[in-house]
């Protein structure tokens, strides 16, 4: 009887030890506040634009970095509908020579 005793108290702890490992190894998550940004309304949206044109390269020029490249939509915060029309507005500008296709490369 006394070495059935042990036998539950070695597998007990045993069983124990090994949650406690368990936890251990399992990795943190963030139990902390997540950065939620707050969405982006459409610039286009908002002023009720309809369509937009490629000749209005100060306006263009807010979509597409330093290097040339088109802004996402993530950094943009545009619509989907808006966002294809401003791709299209750059490639023609592109096209006509009113905006670059890429940056100017310094030596």
């Amino acid at each position: 009887m006394a070495e059935e005793e042990r036998t539950n108290k070695e597998d007990t702890q045993a069983s124990g030890e090994a949650e406690q490992t368990q936890r251990r190894s399992r990795p943190q998550r963030g139990r902390g506040r997540r950065y939620s940004r707050r969405p982006r309304v459409c610039q286009f949206c908002a002023d009720k634009t309809k369509s937009l044109d490629y000749k209005q390269i100060d306006l263009l020029k807010r979509y597409v970095t330093d290097q040339g490249k088109i802004r996402s939509r993530r950094e943009t915060g545009a619509c989907a509908k808006h966002q294809r029309m401003v791709a299209k507005a750059v490639k023609r500008a592109r096209h006509m020579a009113l905006l670059p296709f890429a940056a100017e490369r310094y030596r």
